[in-house]
Order: structure tokens, then C-alpha cells, then sequence
């Protein structure tokens, strides 16, 4: 006898073995075909943000992401900000990098003796503009500054900066500060470091992304020789009591103030446009200054 034509439902023919999904769950084909669009549209664009990333914006200037992948992800202290380049710091940076600026890639331990060529270094963690970086090293040419930061506008102009002066006791590092203390310095490599008005990051579950913790000063202690200078300089009180806090609890340092407090402004740190623009509005600036023992 040979199979209906049209099954009912009490005799179900070979269909009935699969049921598709229900009216309910079922997607119309056209809307299905938008959502693969769009989940499409979606991956093309995170690759194209992940390829400009991974490039650099100049050619034969500082690195995207110079560090990449083969180090491991963590909490940052800093923000990389994208915002526009000038004709001069482009100019500067395409001209001067390939000399004065290096990329933190970790994979290589720097010779400081040889890029500085004999001079005392002290690194400085994030310089802005670059414009107080510039004249402390036209005011102290024998003071080597390797300067970090990862902000490319700021790279562009203190090497502007540093080529309109004649000076060339400065070196412009692009990446992260912790990964260039940890993997590109040799022990007691340095004679300073200067951190000025990091961010403070003000909101209180983002107080863990501040850069002076007790185990960053762990870490600057292995790269600083026996007496080396530690400066630092905020806006921020919050942030300025818990670098005092951290600082004086730290058993690797010392308070060059005797009474164990801040210290005043030392002559070798300039009063930047935009600390004069701050302390117009009233801001208070403390700086904190220690020595490696």
C-alpha cells in the first residue's frame, strides 16, 4: 500500500521525523539574514579597530602597541588618548624619532651608559606636553631624562621642544612605564625618577589604578642607586597624602624633609602653563620628595 499523499497527524509521513522550531522561535529568513548582516558588519569593524591599534599612525615613529601580546594583561595606571597631531609634531616625530625616541617593547634591556653617553639618568613617568621636560634638560645638561609617556602628541612636541632648544640629554620612550622598569633596566640603572601630576583617578574604585602603590616603589627601588632622588608632584590632595602615606611607610625610602612632611617646589622643577592655570583656580601643588637609602 503506498504512503498518503498528505499526512495527518496520526499518519505522520517522513517530515514529521524533524519538526523545525515553532512559529514562536522562529526567525523569518529575512530577519535572520539581517542579524548574520549586522553580527557580519559587527566583526568587520572590531578587526579593522584591532588592525589601527597594532599599526603605527607614522611610519617609522613611535609604535601602536609596542609591548603587543607577550606581556600580560593588567590593571593601567595611565589612559592612552588619541586626539590630533599637529603639522609640527608630525614633522617631529617622522624626523627625530628614529634618533631621540624608543619603543617599550620588553624584549631587550636598554644601555643606558651608551644612549646617553655616560651621563646620569633619571626617568621621568609622563611628561604631558613635554614643555617642563624640555627645560629641565636645557637647564641641566648633564642629567640625562629618559621620559615616558603615551600620549603622541605630547611624544611629537618635546621632541620638537628638545631639537628648538639644542639639547640632547633627552630620550622619548612610547609604551608602559611598569614593563620598561621591570624588563628594559638594568639594577640600580637610574639616579632619579620624577612622576608630576599623574592621573589621580579620582573616583575611589579606580584608586587601584594609581601609579605610586607600595608595589610600584618595590620595583623603581631594584632600578635606583643608593641615594637617588624620588619626586613627585600632584594637584590632587587625596592623592598627594597617599603618596606621602606610602612613601614614608616604605622601609627602601627616605623623607628629605626633616620634619617628615612635603617638601617645597625644588628650583629644578619649572612651573608649567597648565600648574600656573591651576593654581590661579585656587589648586594646591605638593610635591613629595624622598631618597632611595
Amino acid at each position: 500500500m503506498s504512503e498518503p499523499l498528505n499526512p495527518t497527524p496520526e499518519t505522520p509521513g517522513p517530515a514529521a521525523e524533524a519538526p523545525g522550531p515553532t512559529p514562536e522561535t522562529a526567525l523569518p529568513a529575512e530577519d535572520a539574514h539581517t542579524e548574520d548582516d549586522a553580527a557580519a558588519r559587527r566583526a568587520a569593524s572590531f578587526e579593522r579597530q584591532r588592525r589601527l591599534r597594532q599599526e603605527p599612525r607614522f611610519p617609522g615613529g613611535p609604535a601602536a602597541d609596542p609591548a603587543g601580546s607577550h606581556h600580560e594583561r593588567r590593571i593601567r595606571s595611565f589612559q592612552p588618548r588619541r586626539s590630533r597631531v599637529t603639522t609640527g609634531q608630525e614633522d617631529a616625530l617622522q624626523r627625530l624619532w628614529p634618533t631621540w625616541g624608543l619603543d617599550i617593547d620588553g624584549r631587550s634591556v636598554l644601555d643606558l651608559p651608551a644612549l646617553f653617553g655616560g651621563l646620569p639618568v633619571v626617568l621621568e613617568i609622563g611628561f604631558g606636553m613635554g614643555e617642563a621636560t624640555a627645560q629641565m634638560a636645557a637647564d641641566d645638561p648633564g642629567t640625562g631624562i629618559l621620559a615616558v609617556d603615551v600620549h603622541t602628541p605630547g611624544q611629537g612636541n618635546l621632541l620638537g621642544l628638545a631639537e628648538r632648544a639644542g639639547v640632547s640629554n633627552v630620550r622619548v620612550a612610547n609604551g608602559d612605564a611598569i614593563i620598561l622598569l621591570r624588563e628594559m633596566l638594568e639594577p640600580a640603572a637610574l639616579d632619579g625618577l620624577r612622576v608630576y601630576f599623574p592621573d589621580p583617578w579620582p573616583k575611589k574604585r579606580h584608586h587601584k589604578r594609581r601609579l605610586i602603590q607600595p608595589e610600584f616603589l618595590d620595583l623603581v627601588a631594584q632600578r635606583l642607586k643608593p641615594g637617588a632622588l624620588v619626586h613627585c608632584a600632584t594637584d590632587w590632595e587625596p592623592y598627594a597624602e597617599q603618596m606621602l602615606d606610602v612613601l614614608t611607610a616604605h622601609p627602601l625610602y627616605e623623607n628629605t624633609q626633616p620634619d617628615g612632611g612635603y617638601a617645597p617646589r625644588p628650583a629644578f622643577r619649572p612651573l608649567t602653563r597648565f600648574e600656573g592655570q591651576g593654581l590661579d583656580k585656587g589648586h594646591v601643588v605638593h610635591d613629595v620628595l624622598f631618597t632611595r637609602r
